[in-house]
């Protein structure tokens, strides 16, 4: 599929439930020839209603994040950044997501992935990163977020660093110096990853 049959296909998806509460679909947004990919884990209800990842509270401090290290979802080229998420509609509540939906909803991001080739992956959250290392850390769900953070993992040949969601760092400001340092990491991996 190209990046418009993705699209559409994300749009009709009915591979789960969620399907049935959702307002909005929400496929990503961003520079589709970014370095960087932003993954987080599931659309809150202001994402469900606009369509679009990361736009409350906890989208507002990473606009806040990617800004200081040069990065903004609204530029191209070196300053852009492509964000998405492992589930593409909102679950009932903002509950965690389940691991059907998470299975049914990975190929789209698999695919993103693929037509995006990204040089850096920087998965936020422990849904994310479950998600997106089930391949290669076994027992991922049995590790802690804070254990996964500090290394450069790959996913299909693409190094992703682990952080904190930005909702998780609202309410534990404390963590934010280490999402600094992870996002110090990812910086530094880009750097010498060679420019396609």
């Amino acid at each position: 599929m190209d990046w418009d049959a993705l699209q559409q296909a994300v749009a009709g998806c009915t591979a789960c439930g969620l399907c049935q509460s959702r307002k909005n679909t929400v496929f990503g947004v961003g520079d589709t020839q970014a370095r960087w990919l932003v993954v987080g884990e599931a659309p809150g209800e202001n994402e469900d209603l606009q369509g679009e990842p990361f736009v409350g509270q906890a989208g507002q401090l990473l606009d806040n994040m990617l800004k200081a290290v040069g990065l903004n979802r609204g530029a191209t080229g070196a300053q852009g950044v492509f964000i998405a998420n492992v589930l593409k509609c909102r679950p009932p509540a903002n509950r965690n997501p389940q691991p059907e939906e998470v299975l049914r909803c990975e190929p789209y991001l698999r695919r993103q992935v693929e037509l995006l080739q990204p040089q850096i992956i920087l998965a936020l959250g422990r849904f994310a990163a479950q998600s997106l290392l089930q391949a290669t850390v076994p027992d991922i769900a049995s590790i802690p977020l804070g254990k996964l953070r500090g290394q450069v993992h790959q996913y299909n040949g693409v190094p992703v660093i682990v952080s904190y969601h930005p909702a998780y760092l609202l309410r534990t400001p404390q963590d934010k110096a280490r999402a600094w340092a992870d996002l110090c990491l990812a910086l530094d991996v880009v750097k010498r990853v060679p420019s396609r």
